[in-house]
């Protein structure tokens, strides 16, 4: 095995890129929230980056990614990154140091649990949050991530596609936020009082840089610099820019006016749905599958406001969006882009289809069982939500001591 370096850039840019994400979502989500709660929501992302990075080095790859333990997880080799170095992993990444490669999948565990943040965004206490990050990172995402990406793991050993987290980061991520948002209640006001957006224009921001850091994301799930990496990256660009004019165009249909939000809300939903995908279909495949995510995702969050208080809507772009990608995947993969792959339904497979669907609701019910589990057992302990008073006056000052801006 052989280190190439421009594989390496590749990898290590990437993982840059997608660093970057985690901030951008902390804008995205923060221009959503009312003026009171804005830096508790940038907080959420912000702090997970410090949090799952160690956690990460000390034991969350080593659960992913380390030897095989009857399909379900990860051994303890790999434990604080013993024997993570400069040589290549032949299992994982032939041309690249094995710690470019842990790099690289520490940032996607990074970003998934910030994603869930959305979903109980200016309720939670931020001591229950931190806790219930750690126990989700070690309890859910660590063994899902083995399950689909770890050598011997069950649904890879099955033949389920994901090439860049649909399953492992958008489904578990958004089916949890549906359960947190319900296992929390609604918020204080919430269907009585406006609360609307506080500033559009950082949630465009945080939009456009995830867009950006989509493309290490995507292209650096290919873990090389070569011809996978510049198709993932055009579908990731095709599927981003169809669901933002579908579901802007829907959303302009139904309301008489085309949305900032919803195209920003769109082209999120046309990313989630391309990243099972990626590495698998073409860019006709990638126009038809942003065009449903973003009429899809835009139906999810209008049905799923009356029912759920899923304050940002993760579960109706994430969840849906994932869930979507993942059976598309399923659909309109071809073995010719991609050897490791296989072909999907329309090019003569139908079993993959299958056996996307069982990946699916694998994932999505693993997820909603544990996080129950974790929530109910953080309330018992020490309790999920601020007290009412605090809530009503804004988590920045009740939770931080402080105000995102001095007006």
């Amino acid at each position: 095995m052989e280190i190439n370096s421009g594989d390496t850039a590749w990898v290590l840019v990437s993982a840059a890129l997608v660093m970057l994400m985690t901030p951008a979502l902390g804008f995205f989500y923060g221009g959503l929230v009312r003026r009171k709660n804005v830096l508790s929501t940038i907080m959420h992302s912000f702090f997970i980056m410090a949090l799952i990075s160690v956690q990460w080095v000390l034991w969350g790859y080593t659960l992913a990614f380390g030897s095989d333990k009857g399909g379900l997880i990860g051994g303890l080799d790999f434990i604080g990154l013993r024997g993570v170095g400069a040589e290549p992993n032949a299992d994982y990444a032939a041309t690249i140091p094995h710690s470019a490669f842990m790099a690289f999948q520490m940032m996607f565990a990074v970003i998934t649990p910030a994603l869930i943040t959305g979903a109980f965004a200016e309720r939670k206490r931020f001591k229950a949050f931190v806790i219930f990050t750690l126990a989700w990172a070690t309890f859910v995402y660590a063994p899902v991530a083995h399950w689909v990406w770890g050598v011997g793991g069950w649904l890879r050993t099955m033949g389920a596609l994901d090439f860049a987290g649909g399953t492992v980061v958008h489904i578990t991520s958004g089916v949890s936020a549906l359960v947190a948002a319900t296992v929390l209640g609604k918020r204080v006001g919430f269907g009585k009082e406006k609360m609307d957006p506080h500033d559009l224009t950082m949630t465009v921001l945080g939009a456009g840089l995830l867009w950006f850091g989509w493309f290490g994301f995507n292209a650096g799930s290919a873990l090389g610099a070569n011809g996978l990496a510049a198709n993932a990256f055009v579908v990731t660009n095709t599927s981003a820019a169809m669901a933002a004019l579908s579901w802007m165009t829907i959303s302009w249909i139904r309301h008489g006016q085309p949305s900032v939000l919803g195209a920003a809300a769109g082209a999120v939903s046309g990313l989630v749905a391309i990243t099972p995908a990626a590495g698998y279909v073409d860019a006709s495949a990638a126009i038809a599958i942003g065009f449903v995510a973003g009429i899809l995702c835009f139906f999810a969050v209008d049905l799923l406001k009356r029912k759920v208080d899923d304050a940002l809507d993760v579960f109706a772009v994430h969840g849906v969006g994932g869930i979507w990608g993942a059976i598309a995947t399923g659909i309109f993969a071809q073995k010719s882009l991609n050897e490791a792959g296989n072909n999907g339904l329309l090019y003569g497979n139908p079993q993959q289809l299958l056996i996307q669907i069982v990946a699916v609701a694998a994932s999505a019910a693993f997820a909603a069982i544990v996080t129950v589990a974790i929530l109910k057992v953080i309330d018992l302990v020490i309790g999920l939500r601020v007290p009412e008073q605090e809530e009503v006056l804004g988590l920045d000052t009740t939770q931080h001591g402080e105000a995102a801006y001095q007006l």
